[in-house]
């Protein structure tokens, strides 16, 4: 069957002249974009509050109704969530399919959506949308198959014919589903705790870079690693929480998580879903905030992603910039201010530096000294050739004297051998 081109109006409320409105508005065309839906007109309207029946005030319907003939759209897309008895009224009017901002993300997030945990996630965060919704959207899907809010498996019209009861009895089979992958994830987490690695996380706006930072940094580090993640200039590229070792040269290393990117308004629902992979980033020791230097709206994905963090209650964690993209732009590169690093992951520039900042702020722990080890305590010279940087090495009547850079940890665990401390 010829999948029917879907061409959309989106219609946006800007409440009380939001300063960030017309940036959501095009971030809505981005994301039907990303559904491959063509989007052929746009329709605004200011307002002190939505009005409750329709969103929009009667008069700009007709408007929409105007774009949609001259266009010969089939689809209109809301930049915000809308109740159920809006979709009836809008879809009765409008004589064609409505969706809204959430179902436009659930729809991207089912499609990329790789590992059972986060298809499990989106599942339970659509059905959870849906259950209010039953009576408008069964209509919207009479009305036609195919499509964005309906292409996949996640909210097929199979699901929107289940009553609510067998919708409920099915969030609870998968949240309990997911309960036992968040607590397999808890106890690798607590494991890596006891082995005191400290976790680096990256996070920023969705499509900033982070997956090629990783990817460059497992590169040069740690060649032999599993397969490099995924990456790709599409909006969630990256829903899986991939985490990778990167061993320094010098006996330290870290390990680099990646998570899904932010985005403006994202859907209560698919937050509460994603909680447990977003736990990665709130036990992270440092985070690395991943911008794209090159897109006109780098203040905004700043504000949004610190915004989404605060909600998922991240807060306090030590902080460094990653100015990504900066090679698409005329600034020096690769350069270095405190704690901001403007880098070209793809082209491989500033990694190093990158390193550097990263070094400074989880390995301030280390101290330089000399400890002189017995020869029948062989064991511990083996230990820290393995934990330490080990830098000088000689050999005395009493035992081995190694000079080096360890652990505070371990300094003050085998203070005994130490001779000298810096």
């Amino acid at each position: 069957m010829e999948q029917l081109i879907q061409k959309a109006i989106l219609v946006g409320v800007n409440l009380n002249q939001q300063s960030d409105f017309e940036y959501s508005m095009e971030e809505l065309g981005n994301l039907a974009e990303a559904c491959d839906v063509e989007v052929v007109g746009v329709v605004t309207q200011n307002l002190p509050k939505v009005t409750s029946s329709h969103y929009i005030g009667t008069g700009k319907i007709q408007d929409v109704i105007a774009l949609m003939e001259a266009h010969e759209a089939n689809l209109v897309i809301f930049n915000d969530e809308l109740s159920p008895s809006q979709i009836r009224n809008l879809e009765a009017d409008l004589d064609c399919k409505v969706i809204d901002r959430t179902i436009l993300i659930l729809d991207i997030f089912a499609q990329r959506a790789k590992t059972k945990e986060a298809q499990l996630q989106v599942e339970v965060a659509q059905l959870q949308y849906m259950l209010p919704r039953l009576i408008g959207l069964r209509s919207s899907l009479g009305r036609q198959g195919g499509g964005v809010g309906t292409k996949n498996k996640g909210v097929g019209e199979t699901k929107l014919e289940l009553d609510r009861r067998r919708i409920e009895e099915k969030i609870t089979i998968l949240n309990r589903e997911l309960e036992q992958l968040v607590a397999h994830r808890q106890t690798q987490r607590k494991q890596r705790k006891k082995n005191d690695v400290p976790v680096v996380s990256l996070v920023g706006y969705t499509n900033a870079g982070k997956s090629t930072i990783m990817n460059a940094l497992v590169e040069k580090y740690n060649p032999t690693a599993a397969k490099q993640v995924f990456e790709k200039d599409m909006l969630f590229a990256t829903l899986e929480t991939s985490i990778r070792n990167i061993p320094l040269p010098d006996n330290k290393s870290f390990l680099l998580t990646d998570t899904v990117g932010f985005v403006s308004k994202l859907p209560h629902h698919l937050v509460k879903a994603f909680r447990s992979t977003l736990e990665e980033v709130a036990e992270a020791d440092l985070l690395i905030h991943v911008v794209d230097h090159s897109n006109p709206n780098v203040e905004q994905h700043i504000e949004i992603t610190n915004n989404t963090l605060k909600d998922i209650g991240v807060q306090d964690i030590e902080t460094i910039y990653a100015y990504n993209k900066s090679d698409l732009i005329d600034c020096e590169l690769p350069s270095v201010q405190e704690d901001r690093v403007n880098l070209a992951a793809k082209p491989r520039i500033g990694i190093d530096e990158l390193v550097g900042v990263i070094r400074k702020h989880i390995f301030n722990d280390y101290v330089t000294c000399e400890m002189l080890i017995p020869y029948d305590k062989g064991s511990l010279v083996s230990y820290f050739n393995e934990h330490a940087n080990v830098l000088d090495t000689t050999y005395e009547n009493e035992g081995t004297k190694l000079t080096m850079e360890c652990k505070a940890i371990d300094a003050e665990r085998y203070q005994e051998y130490v001779i000298q401390e810096a």
